[in-house]
């Protein structure tokens, strides 16, 4: 049996057809989704969501949401998402490295620009991971 899943972000339809499998960043750590999965609530931590419709994982950054899982339909509301394979990995590496320097230089700011540097290495982060790169 097979997941219909529908990754919805509020500029577009980032992914909606079927997979066998499904493993989501949740604020909890990461949840993996397979055909019966019992009903599920779960908010979404900034990262990366791997999709396997046939063989390959197929990688989506997240930048945070909601998923529903119910009756082998899983329901993603997102803030943001990208398709790994639109991500240039060059520029995710530099925008990442960039982050880890305004992360650094943010342990001396106030608590709204730690957070803000936190979140933006997060998100650096997934988009890294999801081009395939490594960090």
């Amino acid at each position: 049996m097979t997941l219909n899943i529908r990754v919805i972000a509020p500029d577009r339809t980032v992914w909606d057809d079927t997979a066998q499998e499904i493993i989501l960043p949740s604020t909890t750590g990461q949840l993996g989704i397979l055909s019966g999965h019992a009903p599920l609530l779960t908010a979404l931590d900034i990262g990366v969501m791997r999709v396997r419709p046939d063989k390959e994982w197929v990688p989506i950054a997240l930048m945070g949401g909601f998923a529903e899982v119910e009756e082998d339909r899983v329901t993603i509301l997102v803030n943001g998402a990208e398709p790994g394979k639109d991500i240039d990995l060059k520029a995710a590496r530099e925008e990442y490295e960039q982050a880890q320097s305004q992360f650094t230089k943010s342990e001396t700011g106030t608590k709204q620009e730690q957070l803000k540097a936190k979140r933006n290495l997060k998100r650096s982060r997934a988009r890294v991971l999801a081009a395939g790169g490594t960090v």
